[in-house]
């Protein structure tokens, strides 16, 4: 056996073969050369019949019994029919209708397929590790090399050991069984071959109603002739060792294992290759009866129903009788894998429950829901998607520590992470359990994702939909130096949508928020850092509130439900109801430098051939200019360091926007880098007005008023640190020069007058403004003593933070003064500003 192949006459195991030795995985022909003819029936000797006694007759309940006598007056009949049928040509062969019966039973019946056996599918993360498995039967197709031949072999031997030597029927071993199991009183031996049981399983595992499944498993001479006939076809298509690896692949093993491979894995939590003597006389044996031979219901039937198939393996000469004795006096060893079929299982499964929806309502995988479903649980597909699991573990870690499944105040949370570029979701999480909402900690509804793929009808967005009122005015060239006055109190009047129509005109004056500010002019970039509602609402009146809705819905945006996004002057305010999945992505296309991208979760399928099929396609473009995408970057880059969100950088590039909705109902926060974005809400599912977060408190924990940078920042915060470690920074590009032509958007800031003072004092209050300082050659004065500034530039007034002021140093008066030679400055040149460490200046 050095080279795995047994040779004919050769056991397959000798008494030098270890008690749980394991199984040969050689040559698969291997079968075949192991039941020469000569062998069939062979008894050890003398000693052959009593063994036949022994193990032959394992103990049986009496309701084991009674279904074995039952079974004898079945087998009884059918091998009745069977004679009846073998002889019929013969018999009758001068007669011209027996000839058309024999013609006809021996045709190849119409329709005969041997496709639509199910197999699970699995669906994978992008590193290949399963997410979930779905199946109507748990079921791997395997071939026969991956299939141990001692398997192969114990089948044989309690199933069929004349296998490879009759035809589709096999007439003397059907009636040696009915001689067989009526003098025992019991079912010990089928009268059905290895051939007629595949046709068998495979016409019940097609059958797609209730009324076919009965068919197929009615007790009748109808049906056992519609086998028969199947049977014959089979043996005329494929080969023995074909026919028997389908059989293996087919039979019911118990406990919801279908096919050898799945029932290791299950029992054994190995491949089907890698089966012992012992495992694998055990899995033979559950077929006849696979709930009566459960393992994991009824061990002791089970153990003997195992050392009936060693035996009756020795007793035909495939295996050492001291193997045997030695295998059957081992217990029975389970490594239990119990598989469950669906998301709920699952480490991620609200991303597994959208790539479910995805296939179930997306026509690309088949005409009908029903044909889709089909596909998922019977198909043996192998789903590759885009999920990230360190990504997605990061998120779950985050929304779960910051807002508990089970927590006292009933508040939810949800992320979703997207990749710019490319529209892949790297992570999807809920801060529950999938499962029934009846049950704390439990939900069916995704919160991170449409109503389309998990149920959500989407949540109000607030303020996070000021960027596309900001990216709109950007786009028409607005520099970041535009300022506009935001009042305590805006009245809405003068809107049009799309249509030209006259809408939400109000008499009733819309505020900010608690954390917008109001009474003064704004720029682009301080309305924004501060997310001031009045500020926003005279923006979008100035940019035109078509062409904001129209720059959200280009960036992908539409209500959760499906429908178009609502337009009415708070649209920039954020009451259109979305998930956190389209946020996330339209915010990952600022990102990628205004190139959108459709979310997308699947890369690729095949089926159980290797097959790849058809996944709905990539769709991304160029939605927004490049330079405008920049520098919504850079204005969005200051809201983590001096807005409504200051210290929640991440140490890299990054910007983001903080969400709070009206009345403290709901909060948001949705930022990105160069290379990941991702959007947060938390709020409650029974509904935020009714239970606002406005002096929250949670599990011992007060917050007082939740804002978009009390819970959703942070959380935010530590997924995106957790998904990103140990990749390399990405950065942004600086904005077009155009975007500063009033200046950098900044506050401004009172310059004072130094002039008179020492250079070193002079520095240090201009630093103290925030203020860069150069100083340039000294130059003669009069009017200011040597060593002190006698030049500034700008002139004393207001400037923009940041700005440089170059100062000169008198070396006093020029020719007929004190004479006395200029004094070269002893400071650098240049005096930066105090360092920022939160800030980020784009690249």
């Amino acid at each position: 056996m050095a080279d795995g192949v047994v040779r004919p006459g050769t056991p397959v195991y000798s008494d030098r073969v270890p008690a749980e030795a394991e199984g040969d995985t050689g040559d698969p022909d291997v079968v075949r050369d192991l039941v020469p003819a000569r062998r069939d029936g062979r008894r050890d000797g003398r000693n052959g019949k009593r063994r036949n006694r022994r193990w032959l007759t394992p103990s049986t309940s009496r309701a084991e019994k009674a279904r074995a006598l039952r079974g004898l007056g079945v087998l009884g009949g059918l091998s009745g029919l069977l004679v009846a049928l073998l002889v019929l040509p013969t018999a009758c062969a001068a007669g011209v209708g027996a000839r058309d019966a024999s013609d006809w039973f021996r045709a190849e019946p119409d329709g005969l397929t041997t496709s639509g056996v199910p197999q699970r599918s699995r669906i994978l993360a992008a590193d290949g590790r399963t997410i979930a498995t779905f199946f109507y039967q748990n079921r791997v197709d395997v071939p026969m090399s991956k299939i141990a031949p001692v398997l192969r072999i114990a089948v044989l031997a309690i199933e069929d050991s004349r296998f490879y030597n009759h035809g589709a029927i096999d007439a003397q071993g059907t009636l040696r069984a009915l001689a067989s199991n009526l003098g025992s009183g019991q079912v010990t031996q089928g009268g059905s071959g290895i051939t007629q049981q595949y046709v068998k399983n495979l016409l019940l595992t097609q059958a797609d109603t209730a009324a076919e499944r009965a068919a197929a498993k009615e007790i009748s001479a109808a049906r056992k002739i519609r086998e028969l006939r199947y049977a014959v076809a089979i043996e005329k298509r494929y080969t023995k060792d074909e026919i028997l690896r389908r059989y293996l692949n087919i039979a019911y093993y118990g406990d919801g294992a279908y096919g050898i491979e799945a029932a290791s894995r299950h029992y054994f939590s190995k491949h089907a290759a890698e089966l012992s003597l012992s495992e694998a006389a055990l899995l033979a044996g559950i077929i006849r009866y696979p709930y009566a031979y459960d393992p994991t219901r009824h061990p002791g039937a089970a153990r003997e129903r195992r050392n009936v198939v060693l035996h009756r393996m020795a007793e035909l000469g495939w295996i050492d009788h001291a193997a045997a004795d030695a295998t059957a006096r081992l217990p029975i060893r389970l490594n239990v894998d119990d598989v469950k079929s669906g998301c709920v299982t699952s480490a991620a499964p609200f991303f597994c429950d959208y790539v479910q929806r995805e296939i179930q309502t997306n026509p690309v995988f088949g005409p009908t829901p029903a044909a889709r479903e089909k596909l998922l649980k019977r198909g043996g597909l192998t789903i590759r998607t885009t999920m990230d699991p360190v990504a997605q573990r990061a998120a779950q870690r985050a929304v779960d520590g910051h807002v508990p499944p089970r927590n006292s105040a009933h508040k939810a949370a949800a992320e979703a992470m997207v990749q710019p570029g490319t529209g892949e979701i790297k992570a999807m999480v809920v801060d529950r359990a999938l499962g029934p909402d009846k049950e704390r900690g439990k939900t069916w509804i995704n919160f991170a994702a449409d109503a389309s793929h998990g149920s959500s009808i989407g949540m109000q967005a607030g303020s996070t939909f000021k960027v596309f009122t900001l990216a709109a005015a950007l786009d028409q060239g607005m520099p970041f130096g535009t300022r506009l006055m935001a009042p305590r109190e805006f009245t809405a009047v003068g809107y049009r949508n799309c249509k030209g129509q006259r809408v939400g005109d109000a008499s009733k004056p819309l505020r900010n928020s608690a954390d917008g500010e109001g009474g003064k002019r704004f720029s682009l970039v301080t309305g924004t850092h501060h997310s001031v509602n009045t500020f926003f609402l005279a923006l979008e009146k100035e940019v035109g509130l078509c062409e904001t809705v129209k720059m959200a819905e280009k960036l992908g945006m539409r209500q959760a439900s499906g429908k178009p996004l609502e337009q009415y002057p708070s649209f920039t305010l954020g009451f259109n109801p979305v998930s956190p999945l389209r946020l996330a992505a339209a915010y990952a296309a600022f990102g990628a430098r205004g190139r959108y991208c459709e979310p997308v979760a699947i890369r690729e399928i095949r089926d159980a051939s290797g097959r790849k099929l058809k996944v709905p396609p990539r769709k991304c473009r160029q939605a927004v200019d490049r330079g405008v995408a920049d520098a919504v970057n850079y204005v969005l880059s200051g809201v983590l360091t001096k807005g409504t969100a200051q210290g929640m950088g991440l140490g890299r590039d990054a910007a983001g926007k903080t969400g709070t909705v009206d009345d403290f109902s709901a909060a948001w926060f949705a930022g990105y880098t160069p290379d990941l974005a991702a959007a947060v809400w938390v709020g409650d599912p029974r509904g935020g007005y009714r239970y606002p977060m406005d002096g929250l408190c949670m599990d011992g924990r007060c917050y007082g008023s939740v804002f978009g940078a009390t819970i959703p920042a942070p959380i935010w915060q530590q997924s995106m640190l957790g998904a990103l470690s140990g990749t390399g920074p990405g950065s942004f590009h600086r904005p077009p020069s155009e975007y500063f032509s009033k200046g950098t958007g900044e506050d401004k800031v009172k310059l004072p007058d130094v002039r008179g003072l020492k250079l070193r004092e002079a520095v240090a209050k201009l630093r103290e403004a925030g203020l860069k300082v150069q100083v340039r050659q000294p130059v003669e004065s009069r009017e200011y003593p040597k060593g002190t500034v006698a030049e500034m530039s700008p002139d004393p007034g207001s400037v923009e933070p940041g700005d440089t002021v170059e100062l000169r140093v008198s070396k006093g008066p020029g020719p007929g003064g004190d004479g006395q030679p200029p004094v070269p400055p002893t400071f650098p040149p240049t005096f930066p500003p105090p360092a920022d460490p939160g800030r980020q200046a784009p690249a």
